[in-house]
């Protein structure tokens, strides 16, 4: 079956791409002598995860289900960060992390020990309140931020347990963005790094888009390293793993207009299938139209087919008329997209799909009734 006898909607993640992406992140670390993992908050299409583990099997999770999840299909033990865990789920964190990263002083308090001595790494999350993020849902480093300990939130020496600091401040930036962010780190809590063993910095890294400078973040690194020798250097990006290596394609079903707009209706949502163009927001590139500068051609407004009034984005230009059954590709719909996709309304949710290399695609993942029926109740 070729790819335009496939019924849309669907979702088609693209080897040969996500190769790529690897082979960088692989030539970075290398490069720089540190350990990049990956974390499974952008991305869980574990039935690719063969693929990734050809270079990389380290992980990082947020929850005891990405945990549990890395552990069966990666193998090993993962990095672990949770705002706050509990009784109930601290021994789970600890039966299959490697590593444990504390909120607070006092979650370091409450299960540190228990941790070292079932032999996991301990960590400290710390905020070095340097902010290079412009959209707040994604700053952790806004004043006020649940996340992480302040400098003079800790004592001089931290608590014994504790070998490993974290910081997370970047969110699709670049290696400027963490020299900068770096510099704050290494002013507020340099006193502390010949207390520990690893630094963790965070995701963010967006090192495989286009123009990103991988050479100055390659230098950045090194630097960290030749100052702090005895460190073990971490970063844990997510969307770098799979940036611009899916899409979503879907069919325009209808087209209405109302005072002068014109909307194309797909058999897709923004707010289901595409949640993070309405959440950020941002306009993404539909390969069909125009250039984002045209001045000609036929304006529309995309209209997903949930109940939800904005469930829209404006506007796109194409050279034609759109017509009922055209297909439109909505590119980058992998990182951060396939994770916070929704069955709001029992949209039917699109397939997963896999073009291998050799373009031959295979079926992931075929949603059906019963996948949205067992998830209601």
């Amino acid at each position: 079956m070729t790819e335009s006898e496939l019924q849309t909607p669907y979702y088609i993640v693209d080897e040969t791409r996500l190769r790529r992406n690897l082979e960088l992140i692989k030539g970075v670390e290398q490069r720089a002598g540190v350990t990049i993992i990956m974390a499974f908050k952008a991305n869980a299409l574990w039935r690719t995860f063969p693929i990734i583990k050809e270079y990389s099997s380290g992980f990082t999770a947020s929850s005891l289900n990405e945990l549990r999840l890395g552990t069966e299909t990666l193998g090993g033990k993962g990095h672990s960060y949770c705002p706050a865990y509990t009784e109930q789920t601290i021994g789970d964190y600890i039966a299959m992390s490697s590593h444990i990263t504390f909120n607070s002083l006092s979650q370091a308090e409450r299960f540190a020990a228990r941790a070292k001595e079932a032999g996991v790494s301990c960590g400290l999350r710390v905020n070095p309140q340097c902010s290079v993020i412009e959209t707040d849902i994604y700053n952790p480093a806004l004043p006020g931020s649940r996340f992480g300990m302040s400098a003079e939130m800790l004592p001089e020496r931290l608590p014994e347990e504790i070998e490993g600091l974290h910081f997370h401040a970047l969110c699709e930036s670049t290696s400027y963005d963490l020299e900068r962010v770096l510099a704050a780190f290494e002013e507020q809590f340099g006193k502390y790094l010949d207390q520990v063993k690893w630094v963790n910095m965070g995701g963010g890294h967006l090192m495989t888009r286009e123009g990103y400078d991988t050479d100055h973040l390659v230098s950045l690194l090194r630097g960290f390293r030749e100052r702090h020798p005895h460190l073990q250097v971490i970063l844990e990006p997510g969307s770098a793993f799979t940036w611009r290596t899916g899409d979503l394609v879907a069919s325009v079903v209808d087209t209405v207009e109302n005072q002068g707009i014109r909307t194309a209706i797909i058999d897709a949502s923004f707010a289901c299938h595409m949640p993070d163009c309405l959440e950020m927001p941002y306009k993404p590139t539909v390969s069909e139209a125009l250039p984002e500068d045209a001045t000609s051609g036929y304006e529309y407004r995309l209209g997903g087919n949930s109940c939800l009034s904005g469930d829209f984005i404006s506007s796109w230009r194409f050279a034609e008329p759109l017509q009922e059954g055209e297909r439109l590709t909505f590119e980058d719909m992998n990182h951060y997209t396939t994770v916070k996709t929704t069955m709001f309304n029992g949209i039917q949710h699109p397939d997963i799909l896999l073009r291998r290399s050799d373009g031959r695609v295979e079926t992931l993942r075929h949603f059906t009734f019963e996948d949205y029926k067992s998830r209601m109740s």
